[in-house]
């Protein structure tokens, strides 16, 4: 990160500097109450995805104060005031126009009459009257909201047409604002990123918000990566909205937006190094690492992120060989391994492919891991019980993980594990390899035609109604 934040603030630099424009004395205190002043020195940036840039400090004097003050051209746009090793900023404020103001501040880091407690910026003024208002507007919705689920039915009405009430009263306050305050920026960015308006005729009102999700953001404005505003429409789009979608409907969504940047290397690099490693370390969201691949594949290998080096590139294209042996759809490599007899020979060895049922769950755990032990418990409860039913839909080859021998076929015995049990060094094929195991327990589930369909470790009592779930889905 560190190497980012020094490109960025180069690339800040070259923006704030060049030939034609001129520094400005500038002096911005913050005031605020004396238990509030609780650090004795505070820097004065600009948001950068989920950490800040700095490009300012000062310590509070006496009065509880933090003047910044010196000679620069600040450009116009949102700042932030912030502590050290903080990840949200005190106050978020904006320069536009005037570099010379004072903001006094509340315990709670907010502005409680911009009129009085801001001198010196109109800008600001009219920024924190729209937050306020918007914040009043938040508090009454939340009343309302409780007292529509009100059994009375008259509460219930009257929460009704206050609801009506206010959205019509926050319409026609934007209206008003919009055009009384359009020239400064903060209102820009209000109006860039509040989002698309879903018309009450569209039907699939999902789709039509992620198709036009980005249509108002004007992603050729680089300035937008050092606003909370893209950092928290970038997250909430791949994080929040695609969070539950399947691997195709994200690739999808996410193409929308990148292809609209790809030639755009600051813009794709914002993007990329932010989503990148979370698709990448997921260990419980299902079909997050074939979104990696695609990815990957997609938009590193085609040259289309040119910051990468090619060691990057190499080792992205190496760790995406490797995962696609075990991403969901793809064939499960068949394993041999000896069971606790541990035979040399490997005609004794036993498939995971070769059983009448259904599924196979191969199911790598280590009897020295207590999650191990508690997962494998219950899902012997749940073996043990659909046996006696008649109606065991699935085998479990159990793999024992890395783990002793001895320790692991004395385990088996004493808690008389009923699965198919294998483990040890007599194996066909690296199975570690084969299936992207990294450690215990990992659960891979394989259908008929032995096939992965899942890949994360689902607990015990998920098992069967994920099985109900995709055999709805295939229609069988």
């Amino acid at each position: 990160m560190k190497r980012i934040k020094i490109a960025a603030f180069m690339l800040w630099l070259a923006c704030a500097f060049v030939p034609g424009t001129h520094a400005q004395k500038y002096e911005m205190t913050f005031v605020m109450p004396q238990e509030a002043a609780k650090d004795s020195m505070l820097y004065l940036g600009q948001h950068y995805r989920d950490q800040f840039i700095v490009l300012d400090s000062t310590r509070v004097d006496e009065g509880g104060r933090y003047r910044f003050a010196g000679k620069r051209k600040w450009e116009t746009g949102m700042y932030a005031l912030f502590a050290k090793g903080a990840k949200k900023s005190l106050v978020d404020f904006t320069i536009d126009g005037s570099q010379r103001f004072t903001l006094r501040l509340d315990a709670q880091y907010g502005v409680a009459d911009p009129v009085k407690d801001i001198t010196g910026s109109e800008a600001n003024r009219a920024m924190f009257a729209y937050v306020n208002k918007a914040n009043d507007a938040k508090r009454r919705v939340r009343d309302i909201e409780q007292r529509k689920k009100s059994t009375d039915a008259q509460v219930k009405a009257e929460a009704e047409r206050e609801m009506k009430s206010l959205t019509q009263e926050m319409l026609a306050y934007e209206e008003t604002y919009y055009k009384e305050y359009g020239q400064y920026r903060f209102v820009q960015l209000l109006k860039m990123f509040e989002g698309p308006i879903v018309p009450d005729e569209v039907e699939d009102k999902t789709t039509y918000y992620l198709t036009h999700y980005w249509d108002d953001v004007d992603l050729k404005d680089h300035s937008l990566v050092y606003t909370p505003d893209l950092f928290n429409k970038m997250s909430v789009y791949f994080f929040g909205s695609l969070y539950r979608a399947d691997k195709d409907t994200i690739c999808k969504y996410a193409d929308r937006v990148l292809h609209r940047i790809e030639d755009d290397t600051l813009m794709m690099r914002y993007f990329m190094d932010y989503i990148m490693p979370r698709y990448y370390r997921s260990t419980k969201n299902i079909g997050w690492d074939a979104v990696w691949c695609y990815l990957v594949r997609q938009y590193y290998l085609t040259g289309k992120c040119g910051w990468a080096s090619q060691s990057e590139i190499t080792n992205k294209r190496q760790t995406c060989e490797f995962l696609e042996k075990s991403l969901i759809g793809a064939r499960g490599a068949e394993l041999w391994m000896a069971d606790t007899n541990q035979s040399a020979d490997p005609k004794d060895w036993i498939s995971s492919h070769r059983f009448p049922q259904k599924y196979v769950i191969l199911w790598f755990w280590d009897p020295d891991c207590h999650h191990c032990q508690e997962q494998t418990e219950t899902l012997k409860v749940l073996y043990d019980s659909l046996s006696a039913a008649g109606n065991k839909v699935f085998e479990v080859y159990a793999v024992g993980y890395e783990a002793d021998v001895a320790k692991w076929k004395r385990y088996v015995r004493e808690h008389n594990l009923p699965f198919v049990n294998v483990g040890g060094s007599n194996v066909n094929i690296d199975y570690q390899e084969a299936y992207n195991v990294h450690g215990a327990p990992t659960m891979i589930i394989l259908n008929e035609e032995r096939r992965i369909i899942m890949n994360k470790v689902l607990p015990t009592a998920s098992i069967l109604p994920f099985l109900k779930r995709y055999e709805e889905l295939r229609g069988k």
